[in-house]
């Protein structure tokens, strides 16, 4: 997948592939998948897909919804907090390094 944001080409096929997660089986309307990525020149994006009932749905018709798919750009911190909330500790670190110790 790929598209243009402001300028700038967000591609999943030469972007670095950091961590994905997702929610839900095949057919609910509320699965989701998402994939963070880093671009060569630094620049962190999610590459993503879900139902009807998800922040990728779009309008079909009147009263009508449909899954679908975007590419959402995230800044560093963004990208940070995503890896928090969906990845694991070891992925993290091999993205941006060591942690601080609590």
């Amino acid at each position: 997948m790929k598209a243009i944001i402001n300028g700038k080409l967000y591609d999943t096929q030469t972007a670095e592939e950091l961590a994905g997660d997702s929610y839900g089986c095949s057919g609910d309307f509320e699965r989701w998948d998402e994939t963070l990525y880093r671009t060569k020149s630094g620049s962190y994006f999610i590459a993503g897909s879900g139902g009807p009932k998800t922040k990728y749905m779009r309008v079909v018709g009147q009263n009508e919804w449909s899954g679908g798919h975007a590419i959402i750009p995230l800044s560093e911190e963004e990208a940070k907090v995503w890896m928090e909330q969906h990845a694991t500790a070891d992925e993290y670190e091999a993205a941006f390094g060591p942690a601080k110790d609590a």
